[in-house]
């Protein structure tokens, strides 16, 4: 939670940066679950900013499709569907894809050594917090995310073009409200561990070499491969449910 020190002594521009943060950050990792309410008072109490700064911050969420309003009901936290993030991976593929090979074509020897840089932290991460079969903490999904989403934006960090780089930060978003929830899971683990860190590697090594069509190929094989393994999570606990 905010202090009310931080709050008092931060003007209203960052307050509101800070709540944004704050609540993006909790709808990522799915401290709230989809379809939930957002009450005002109760992330005041949450977070400890005043009503302003917690409206700005839900109706910018609500312009990255993270939240939705609903008249005179106040916002609630986007639905999940296999549609919806189907269509979020599709849309991805689309853009990063293209982001990705203008990069590759225009990076320079700083864009690869970040490249190489951020899977180094990467794979860093993954040797050592996840253990096959084993559960892992949040702390260390955290690292994890920030890594995976730092070698992404290095990725696509040369495409000359800042609407894509907003268009992908949305994207990532909007496809690790339904990755995140199966980090910690043991299906996911296995998957994680087994095969992850090899598909992020190569894209890695073919990016620097310059194979264009190999590199931006893995990284759209990547992202369908990443579904199907949700997808498969998502209805095995949809039968659960069910008591199938």
């Amino acid at each position: 939670m905010a202090s009310e020190n931080l709050t008092e002594r931060q003007p209203d521009q960052t307050l509101g940066q800070l709540a944004y943060d704050s609540i993006r950050a909790d709808i990522l990792k799915g401290h709230f679950a989809p379809g939930s309410p957002l009450r005002l008072q109760a992330l005041k109490e949450r977070y400890g900013f005043s009503f302003s700064p917690l409206r700005e911050a839900l109706n910018r969420l609500q312009s990255e499709q993270l939240v939705v309003s609903y008249a005179a009901r106040g916002f609630r936290v986007t639905e999940i569907s296999t549609e919806e993030m189907w269509d979020a991976i599709d849309t991805r593929i689309l853009i990063d894809c293209e982001a990705f090979r203008r990069s590759i074509r225009r990076g320079d020897d700083d864009w690869e050594g970040r490249v190489m840089g951020t899977f180094h932290a990467l794979s860093r991460a993954f040797e050592r917090n996840l253990e096959l079969g084993a559960e892992v903490t949040e702390e260390q999904v955290h690292q994890l995310e920030d890594r995976h989403r730092a070698f992404h934006h290095a990725l696509v960090s040369e495409s000359g073009s800042n609407w894509m780089k907003v268009f992908s930060t949305q994207l990532y978003n909007q496809t690790q409200r339904y990755r995140w929830p199966y980090f910690s899971t043991r299906g996911g683990n296995v998957f994680l561990k087994k095969s992850y860190l090899a598909e992020h590697r190569e894209i890695a090594e073919r990016a620097v070499a310059r194979d264009e069509e190999a590199a931006v190929a893995l990284m759209a094989k990547g992202f369908r491969r990443t579904g199907e393994i949700i997808e498969s999570l998502l209805k095995g606990e949809d039968e659960t449910d069910r008591g199938t």
